[in-house]
Parts: C-alpha cells; structure tokens; sequence
C-alpha cells in the first residue's frame, strides 16, 4: 500500500502512485518506476512516470510509447501516466526510492529551471488523451 502523503489527485480523482508504479514494472522494459504529479495546463497534477530501464533496453521513442500503451491496457483512464521519463532514481540509503526529490524536480521544471527529456502521450501517435 502506498503512503497517503504520495497520494495526488489527477482529474479530480485521488491516484496512489504504487498502484500505477506495480503495473509500470510489470513491462519488461522497466527495472523501477516511480510516478509522482506533474503540473499541466489543462489539469492541476498529471501522473508523470519516471523509469529507470532494465538491462538491454534503450531510452527511446520507442520504448517510451510501448511502456505507455501498456499502461493504458492496464489502468483505470483516470489513472493514466501521461508523461514518461527515463531517469536514474534518487534513493534512500536502505534503497527506497526518494519521490520527494521527483516532486521537487517537477516544481523546479514547471519554474523554467531546468530541462526534460520526457516523453507525452498528447505527442505521440496512438495515445491521444482525452
């Protein structure tokens, strides 16, 4: 179960980021996951997915679209992640993931600092949202 304080409402609807993070990991492209909200201009906080590759697998297009599609199969609509990253995870030192960092790090990009090579499903043939 997730902690409440990683809880987020994404249109209008309360998302636990385990229980899109635990269908993220099951693609054969994903070693961890992590989603956190990301500001976007239609909705308060979109699911964003940030995602360190399994061995053998490469930051691509390609992946990317194959890693959202599949979540699309398996979620809720209202639980879709709409925005993907390829990223080196921040951890704690017993190895859990640092989400607070990923929160700050969507803040900071929402400001203009910084850059991101994520990935949209409003730019991507086939996943057109809704």
């Amino acid at each position: 179960m997730g902690r409440t304080d990683d809880v987020f409402k994404a249109s209008d609807y309360k998302v636990s980021p385990f229980e899109l993070e635990s269908v993220l990991i099951e693609h054969p492209a994903v070693a961890e996951a992590a989603v956190v909200p990301a500001p976007d201009p239609v909705r308060p906080a979109v699911p964003k997915a940030y995602v360190a590759l399994a061995p053998g697998h490469e930051p691509t297009r390609e992946t990317a679209l194959s890693i959202l599609r599949y979540a699309r199969e398996h979620l809720a609509p209202y639980q879709r992640v709409r925005r993907i990253e390829f990223y080196d995870l921040p951890k704690t030192i017993s190895g859990k993931i640092r989400r607070v960092e990923l929160r700050n790090r969507e803040r900071e990009l929402a400001d203009g600092a910084g850059a991101s090579a994520e990935w949209r499903d409003d730019q991507l043939p086939g996943l057109t949202s809704p």
